[in-house]
């Protein structure tokens, strides 16, 4: 389970994180945290906003993060206004300008209340949004108003992030070459559906592709089953698995098996 006064407002660049929180008073000590942690780990800091404009949250914030308006000056703090439409590609383009200035990553905080009135479309992103973890130059921490969003839609949208309070933690990297995933932590159905996410990535490449998930401490049948479906879509390329034997003997117990190739770590 994730320690919400710890990782999930100090995240390591690669996380994708749902933060529930209570009303005004929770989310204004959630962006100070995430912030001054942001600025600590020495990244660019973007703090995309709904609920308050840019303008009302620099106005409140600067008080509470020591050097801000210098920080804002010298490109390391952007506070932007949410445009939903255009809401990856801010995130890439922060990515580009964090390279240009010699930051270490790019520390994203996204008020999700856009997406109240928008569920398709704010559940749409947040799937979509997990293909830009896999390299960690990004972390991502998004917030969602328990008194905007209900608990069934608050539960929804925990469930596609791979980190959220309460749930199976999984953390996962880009492999190249060969293509692939690298994969820690733990799979399950509060997970699964960012699991799906984050490998479907992989059913468009025409290469073999590795899965190097030695890192896994657990999966679930329903998840592990995630890995099948992925190779058979793959019907044209091998998708290998290397595991220790617990994630093994799952595969095989499922006759996951049978489509995708499993090696066991230290056969490698």
């Amino acid at each position: 389970m994730v320690d919400v006064a710890g990782s999930v407002l100090d995240p390591d660049l690669g996380d994708h994180v749902c933060l529930p929180f209570h009303g005004d008073r929770e989310r204004m000590a959630t962006t100070r945290d995430f912030t001054v942690n942001g600025l600590r780990r020495h990244t660019k800091v973007v703090i995309i906003t709904h609920t308050d404009t840019p303008e009302r949250t620099r106005e409140w914030l600067a008080p509470l993060v020591p050097g801000l308006a210098a920080a804002e000056a010298a490109g390391q703090v952007e506070i932007k206004a949410c445009e939903p439409q255009g809401l990856l590609h801010e995130l890439v383009a922060a990515g580009e300008r964090a390279r240009e200035h010699g930051h270490h990553g790019v520390y994203a905080l996204v008020d999700a209340a856009w997406g109240v009135h928008d569920a398709v479309g704010l559940e749409g992103f947040e799937a979509a949004a997990n293909a830009l973890f896999g390299e960690r130059w990004l972390a991502a921490v998004c917030q969602y108003d328990r008194g905007l969003f209900s608990a069934e839609a608050a539960n929804r949208a925990a469930a596609i992030h791979p980190i959220a309070p309460g749930q199976a933690l999984l953390r996962f990297a880009n492999l190249c070459p060969p293509p692939g995933l690298r994969l820690s932590g733990d799979v399950d159905v509060t997970n699964r559906q960012a699991f799906a996410s984050v490998l479907a990535q992989l059913e468009a490449v025409a290469a073999e592709v590795v899965i190097d998930a030695t890192a896994l401490d657990f999966i679930d049948a329903g998840s592990a089953q995630l890995l099948a479906v992925t190779a058979l879509a793959r019907t044209d390329h091998r998708t290998v698995v290397v595991c220790r034997g617990t994630v093994a003997r799952v595969l095989r117990l499922i006759r996951a098996d049978e489509v995708v190739t499993v090696r066991r770590a230290g056969d490698v």
